[in-house]
């Protein structure tokens, strides 16, 4: 699959980020092409990423006014969210006036799963003349292709693993509850809720450890998807190498995503860690979300 032209607007991009790898690898991509980058960290998410590599301006959660002000002043309009973020509640944000002027939008935003809040954050930031864009438009490397990545092939067990995981997603994403599953021998073993995929992983460890399923090691699949619906502006499914560590101790065979709908963290890394752990990663053409 060849990856879409980005998204060119003029001026300055600014990034609201989350922790991980993908904020600052989606900065690279867009500062090589010429275009400045100001971050945006949150705190409580982004310390320990390189974020002074970029002009930056640290952010709590709640400080709707201040990144206006500090966007506007660097000449910013185009605005990308990326990055892993726990889902404060709304007590534990620090408001600021403009935050708290807009308290009943805010409101209505926390009222729902993480899309309709992301969504919610959006509308506020676009009816204030910013643009939202997602990482992938402004960066399309870090879209997974589809086919395999790395040495390793699905079996057909594997697919028939693969179909299940993308109908029961396609069935459950109405619900915005979560963008992953793991399926093993056509059988639903774990589905994603509020802990994300890394716990789910490690739950499946648990699961294992303790006897509580009986499929064999090396057998079954980690499946991600976006939503049906979903504004893919925001969090659309992203795995990378920890990922593959996850779904290796969880025993798993592989991992399946929907090409060009998912993003991928530190992709040479992502190949080189599956190849040593003998799993699968693929990218499938079409599922939920198309």
């Amino acid at each position: 699959m060849t990856a879409a032209a980005p998204v060119s607007h003029d001026g300055p991009l600014a990034m609201i980020c989350g922790g991980g790898s993908l904020p600052l690898a989606v900065a690279d991509y867009v500062a090589a092409r010429g275009r400045k980058v100001v971050l945006f960290p949150l705190r409580g998410a982004a310390e320990g990423t390189a974020v002074e590599r970029f002009p930056h301006h640290w952010l709590h959660a709640g400080q709707i006014g201040k990144f206006m002000r500090l966007a506007r002043a660097a000449g910013c309009r185009d605005v990308v969210f990326i990055g892993a973020l726990i889902r404060p509640s709304i007590w534990q944000t620090r408001p600021d006036f403009k935050a708290i002027c807009l308290l009943p939008q805010v409101l209505a935003a926390f009222r729902g799963g993480d899309d309709h809040l992301l969504s919610g954050i959006g509308r506020l930031l676009e009816s204030d003349g910013f643009r939202l864009c997602g990482a992938h438009e402004v960066a399309p490397e870090i879209l997974t292709p589809e086919g395999v990545l790395g040495r390793v092939q699905p079996s057909d067990l594997d697919h028939a693993d693969i179909a299940l995981g993308l109908a029961y997603l396609q069935a459950a994403g109405p619900y915005d509850i979560g963008q992953a599953v793991v399926v093993a021998g056509r059988h639903v073993l774990a589905v994603e809720a509020i802990e994300g995929t890394d716990q789910m992983l490690e739950r499946v460890v648990r699961l294992r450890a303790n006897g509580r399923f009986r499929s064999k090691s090396g057998t079954g699949v980690l499946v991600k998807a976006p939503k049906p619906g979903q504004d893919r502006r925001f969090d659309l499914p992203s795995i990378g190498p920890l990922t593959v560590g996850g779904a290796a101790r969880a025993g798993l065979a592989g991992i399946a995503v929907v090409g060009g709908s998912t993003i991928m963290a530190e992709p040479e890394k992502l190949a080189l860690a599956a190849d040593r752990a003998d799993i699968f990663v693929v990218g499938m053409a079409g599922g939920t979300g198309s």
